[in-house]
């Protein structure tokens, strides 16, 4: 299976094209080269420029896309540029060359205000006072869009374009709401990544089960096993077999 990466130098997409090359032929696109899979054939160029980026699309059996300004504070010009033009152009090039299915870097911050509710709010600070794990109704697949900033908004978008090119094309989509992602693959720097953590490996078995399993547009938390987290898994384990191995609270 020929899978193409974008995004392919940032520390997610170094991560799983590493973890990933003996499974799948791998390919890359980026606006950088890779010092962690310098390997992998890279096509160096602006992902929100269509006519140069969509080359690398030839061929390609499945899109991983991650390519983004990644940090929630990122100023609206690079927003768009970098996450929605970026995203759109992924969809269609896709489209265009014939790509069966785009899995969908998302994240948490597509539904990141309803952690100002109770009880996300109190479980994000560490005052489980009165709650008990499981107790309550976790954020899932189905609830509304809730961006918490214009990062959240254009993931927010990337999944509408999903559903837009499956339901008009029959791109199969997955989009993967990742919660905290770090290089120590750890839950470390907040006592909120106790319940938000993805470790490594469940990152990496999340996006293969997503790239090997049957889908339509389906839309996935991106969490470990974590015993406080408020995010469901429940759904990503019934639709694809996703069998997250860690646990935040191993390291509390």
């Amino acid at each position: 299976m020929k899978v193409l990466v974008t995004g392919s130098s940032g520390l997610i997409g170094s991560m799983l094209i590493n973890a990933l090359a003996d499974k799948f032929e791998i390919s890359a696109l980026d606006a950088r080269r890779s010092e962690h899979a310098p390997d992998v054939p890279t096509m160096i160029t602006d992902g929100s420029d269509y006519e140069s980026m969509s080359k690398a699309f030839e061929g390609v059996d499945a899109v991983v896309h991650l390519a983004a300004n990644a940090p929630v504070e990122t100023p609206w010009p690079d927003v768009l540029k970098n996450n929605i033009s970026t995203t759109h152009n992924v969809y269609e090039a896709a489209r265009q060359h014939g790509v069966k299915r785009v899995v969908f870097a998302s994240s948490n911050h597509a539904v990141g205000n309803f952690e100002m509710d109770e009880p996300y709010c109190r479980i994000r600070v560490g005052d489980y006072e009165g709650l008990k794990p499981g107790g309550f109704k976790r954020v899932d697949n189905s609830v509304p869009i809730r961006p918490d900033s214009d990062y959240g908004v254009s993931k927010a978008f990337g999944e509408a374009t999903g559903r837009y090119y499956h339901e008009h094309f029959g791109l199969e989509v997955a989009c993967l709401r990742i919660g905290t992602v770090n290089p120590q693959n750890s839950p470390a720097g907040s006592v909120r990544s106790l319940a938000t953590w993805l470790s490594h490996r469940d990152l990496t078995q999340l996006v293969s089960q997503c790239l090997t399993q049957p889908l339509g547009f389906e839309i996935f938390y991106g969490v470990s096993d974590n015993t406080w987290r408020f995010w469901d898994t429940d759904y990503a384990k019934k639709v694809i077999g996703y069998a997250p191995l860690d646990n935040a609270e191993d390291w509390r």
